[in-house]
Formats: C-alpha cells, structure tokens, sequence
C-alpha cells in the first residue's frame, strides 16, 4: 500500500482536483492523508464540508495556524500505514498519475528510496517555462549540486516534491524543519544513513506566484544552511 501525504496551505483553487485525482488513481492500494496546515482562504472549509466523512480519504489534520511543510509532514508520519510513502503537493504542478509508476518501480526494484525527477533526460533548459523563469531552475539546480557535493550523491533534482520511502525507515528519521527545508534535511539524513536514492522522470508544470507558488529565494538559503547543518552539525 501507498501512503499519500498530502501538506496543503491555502489552495481553495487546486484542493478539490488534486483530491479527486488521487481518489481516482486505479491499479494501487492508497491510504491518503490530508494536512491543513492553518489555510485562511477557504481551503479549510472545502475540506470539512466535501471530505471530512468521504471514506476515501483516511484521515484528515487541521493544524490552528500556519507551521510550514515540513511541519505538517511531521503531524502526519505517526499516522502512516503503507509500505511505501510519498509527498504530494496540493496544487497541480505534479501528476498524480506519475505516483503510479513511481509506486511500482520503487516496488520493482526493492528500493528503500525513489525521487521522481523533473529534469531528468532533459536539457536544464527544456521547457523553461514549467520552471517559471531561469532564476528557478539555475536554483533548482545549484542546490542540487551543492547537495551532490555535500551528500556524496549524484541527483538531478534533490528538490523533487515527489519522494518515495519505504515507510519503516521514514518513521524512523527524526526531522526538525518546519518548512521547505525538510527536502534538504532528509535527503542528507537519508545519504548519514548510505543508503542510495534512485531516480526516475516524472512530468512537472510550474506555476507563477501569481497562480499561488509559495517557495521563496528565502526558502533557498535556508536549503543551503539545512544542507550543512545535518552533514556537519547535526
């Protein structure tokens, strides 16, 4: 079974597509796990009126306020119950059609870890647009570098929303970040544990910060710092 973490903070707009298609992916056993992280714009309400009692969905978390991702994955992970579990952003930039060919080749292959890569077999520049602008993906990819470097790995996206853990050992990771920082944390808490990450690709279509992206240039020191703190500091 695949378990679905699915951190949402204010996306009245995409929060009842992305729910639906996870309801209708066909061909895997799910359990999904919705976090509200403290939305303000009506996301709330969307939630407890159309899906707090839809029995396809396994649990929903309401946090009072706003804490970050990485914070509402942290409510979540006790709960987990599939072999294999896996993020989902709530907005509409990745497929969830891509959760099921991520769910059989990590099965496949007996990984213990699998990231869905949205560069791989790409040029860094092919559709561009699906980055926003070229800042972001010379960012993507600077991070990516700078944490190949530090983690002794060799990723071409270690940013990914969509990474997949066999659930015993993500349980056992003990994570601290609130924010988008938890992407950087447990990949390197991952590479302090030598255990390899394997990558396929999968589709991505970026949106603008007029359409509601919330990761800042802030969020991007804040990765580089993450990236130092748990290889060296701990």
């Amino acid at each position: 079974m695949l378990t679905i973490l699915v951190p949402v903070y204010n996306e009245k707009k995409y929060i009842s597509k992305i729910i639906r298609k996870l309801i209708n992916l066909r061909g895997i056993k799910k359990q999904i796990i919705i976090i509200d992280d403290g939305s303000s714009d009506g996301t709330t309400n969307i939630l407890k009126k159309n899906f707090l009692k839809n029995n396809k969905i396994n649990k929903i978390i309401f946090h009072t306020h706003n804490k970050g991702k990485g914070a509402a994955i942290k409510s979540a992970q006790k709960f987990i119950r599939g072999k294999y579990v896996v993020i989902q952003d709530a907005d509409l930039e990745y497929s969830p059609n891509d959760l099921i060919k991520l769910y059989k080749h990590i099965k496949k292959i007996n990984s213990e870890v699998l990231y869905g890569s949205r560069v791989l077999g790409k040029s860094k520049f092919q559709n561009a647009e699906n980055f926003i602008h070229l800042m972001r993906i010379w960012a993507n990819y600077f991070l990516t570098t700078i944490s190949n470097l530090i983690n002794n790995q060799n990723l071409t996206d270690a940013h990914t929303c969509y990474k997949v853990f066999n659930s015993k050992l993500f349980k056992k990771i003990t994570l601290s970040e609130n924010g988008f920082a938890f992407c950087p944390e447990v990949t390197t808490k991952i590479s302090n544990l030598n255990i390899n990450i394997y990558e396929i690709p999968i589709s991505y279509k970026g949106r603008t910060y007029n359409e509601g992206k919330k990761i800042s240039s802030l969020d991007g020191l804040r990765a580089l710092y993450s990236l130092i703190k748990y290889k060296f500091i701990g």
